[in-house]
């Protein structure tokens, strides 16, 4: 007795059918029988970011940012400018005494 590839073919594929119509293989989430998800509308800062261009939402972010490191820098260096003053007249003061 000797079997063809395509007679194995066709038994397969008649046993997958009848798995399927005997409902023995189901779907194990919602998304595979494609059925909606629910979904909540968006919120406040969500709206805000679907109703603009992201664009400019991620251009704000980034602008935030660099305004942030800006003065951060800014603010370091008036108080390195206070502490070299500051070292400054002390190096006075001593050599004033001597």
């Amino acid at each position: 007795m000797t079997f063809s590839p395509i007679i194995i073919i066709q038994d397969a594929q008649e046993a997958q059918d009848a798995e399927a119509s005997d409902g023995i293989s189901t779907s194990y989430d919602s998304t595979w029988t494609a059925e909606q998800i629910p979904e909540q509308p968006p919120l406040g800062t969500e709206r805000f970011m679907l109703a603009q261009d992201k664009i400019f939402v991620v251009l704000a972010v980034v602008l935030v940012i660099w305004f942030g490191i800006a003065y951060f820098i800014h603010r370091t260096d008036r108080k390195l400018l206070d502490l070299e003053k500051a070292a400054a007249e002390r190096t006075k003061g001593e050599s004033i005494r001597e």
